[in-house]
């Protein structure tokens, strides 16, 4: 029996859709919770982003790999746990934690100006480029400020953004320092300008010049919500946010509280203040968000592009990472489960759908090279899978497995089972298909358990840091 036309007029526009290449949205905030978005949270005002969840897929067990910035980052960059591509630790001074501000000639020789990702490694960027796709990065990069380490020498076509780990957003300094870079040139062009609309705009003009026209790669990491990095206590704590944006929540009694930065007295932000500066933040950010989707739309690009969002570690400040334990840093699930959603209508991942499958930031490498026919880059140990079947629900998640290291503190995910160690101070065994909170410890109910995981993480140990081959900055070879 033949279709009927009508039907085959509904099948041909999505057939072709989905055949053509998609663009590709990513998207990253930086130190949001878990819980903090509006369809979950009504203390929080997402409407974009809520918009997102209800056009995608929500994923409930989405881990990064790294509780902190800079290793989370290059870890989905380049499809390889941050043990394995040499960024497993933070790329930043710690004298500015105890309020010293670099000179020039002194911040130039420091590790935060040296360091960055191994020149070896293979980013997403330079792979996709081998599909034909032009890119580009507009938000946080902080995977090395000399030139050989900054974006367009890893693959993308333009940069506009700061290269560390995080700015005062108006000014655009890192504890002074200026921090914003065109391409490989710094600038301070935008100065005075709220960074977030700053990355909006680059993000703008860069779908407007290439949406319709060839498929594409965009990259916004928003430095928001992060706390502000700055030598001054009544900022330093806090993160800066438009006054329009603060205004959509209660108004703070008290904003400063007596307090001590540096080992003085000093003013510094209360909680209700963070708290509101915090979510004031996200909102600017999910505004910014709303107009870039509001351009796919105009462009008529929208059902066609893979739209991917999600936290680089869990949050800290204001946010709430609740039901989970813990926070940016830690090896509980709060500092490495994050909020994340998928968007791709012409890939058929289903709309307003929650995905509880255990799937990480891993496997944005090479489900990418899927979606697009990009060539993976030959003789590189990748840590992902391809995710779109889990995500279409046709197959399980292909992940069984998941390790983290930061320093003393370890942890690693086996099917329902989750180990921490929290530098030896504190942790467990723990079922988080009955305990997502990870309160219940079931060392000593399920010792064959523990033993398998902790076997298994040594082994894990060993295959990505004693003997794969050895990636800068940190390892000693």
């Amino acid at each position: 029996m033949k279709p009927h036309p009508l039907l085959i007029a509904l099948i041909l526009p999505v057939a072709a859709a989905a055949a053509e290449k998609p663009n590709i949205l990513l998207i990253v905030s930086d130190d949001q919770g878990y819980h903090d978005l509006g369809a979950v949270n009504d203390e929080i005002l997402t409407p974009h982003l809520d918009r997102l969840a209800r056009e995608g897929t929500r994923l409930t067990s989405f881990y990064v790999a790294w509780p902190a910035c800079t290793p989370s980052r290059g870890a989905f960059l380049t499809g390889r746990y941050p043990q394995r591509n040499g960024i497993y630790d933070m790329i930043r001074n710690e004298a500015p934690d105890y309020g010293h501000r670099y000179d020039a000639e002194e911040y130039a020789v420091s590790f935060e100006r040296i360091g960055g990702m191994d020149e070896r490694e293979i980013l997403l960027p330079a792979m996709l480029k081998t599909a034909g796709y032009p890119s580009a990065i507009f938000g946080k990069w902080d995977l090395g400020m000399q030139r050989r380490y900054l974006p367009t020498a890893r693959g993308f076509d333009e940069f506009y953004g700061l290269v560390n780990t995080g700015i005062d957003y108006y000014t655009h300094e890192r504890y002074g320092v200026p921090s914003m870079f065109r391409n490989t040139e710094p600038t301070e062009a935008d100065k005075g300008t709220y960074a977030t609309h700053l990355f909006e705009r680059e993000a703008l003009r860069f779908i407007e010049k290439h949406g319709g026209r060839q498929p594409f790669f965009l990259y916004v990491p928003f430095n928001a919500p992060h706390g502000s990095s700055s030598l001054d206590p009544r900022i330093r704590g806090t993160v800066q946010a438009p006054p329009e944006f603060e205004k959509l929540y209660p108004p703070v009694e008290q904003d400063y509280q007596p307090g001590r930065k540096y080992g003085e007295a000093a003013e510094v932000p209360t909680a209700a203040k963070r708290y509101r500066d915090y979510r004031a933040a996200v909102s600017c950010m999910d505004a910014s968000i709303g107009r870039m989707l509001d351009l796919l739309d105009a462009k008529g690009i929208a059902d066609n592009t893979i739209v991917i969002f999600f936290s680089d570690n869990g949050g800290s400040g204001g946010a709430k990472n609740g039901p989970l334990r813990g926070k940016k840093g830690d090896t509980w699930e709060g500092g490495i489960r994050v909020l994340s959603l998928v968007r791709w209508t012409a890939g058929g991942v289903p709309a307003g759908a929650v995905n509880d499958a255990f799937l990480t930031s891993l496997e944005i490498f090479p489900s990418l090279a899927a979606a697009t026919g990009a060539t993976l880059p030959a003789g590189v140990v990748l840590d992902g899978y391809d995710w779109w079947p889990t995500l279409r629900g046709q197959t399980p998640s292909p992940r069984t497995e998941m390790f983290w290291k930061r320093q003393g503190r370890r942890a690693a995910r086996m099917d329902q089972w989750k180990w921490v160690d929290m530098d030896g101070r504190t942790g467990g065994l723990f079922d988080l298909s009955k305990d997502i909170g990870e309160t219940r410890d079931l060392s000593a109910e399920q010792p064959e358990i523990l033993a398998r995981i902790r076997a298994r993480y040594d082994a894990w140990y060993r295959e990505t840091m004693i003997e794969a081959e050895p990636r800068g900055p940190f390892k000693d070879y």
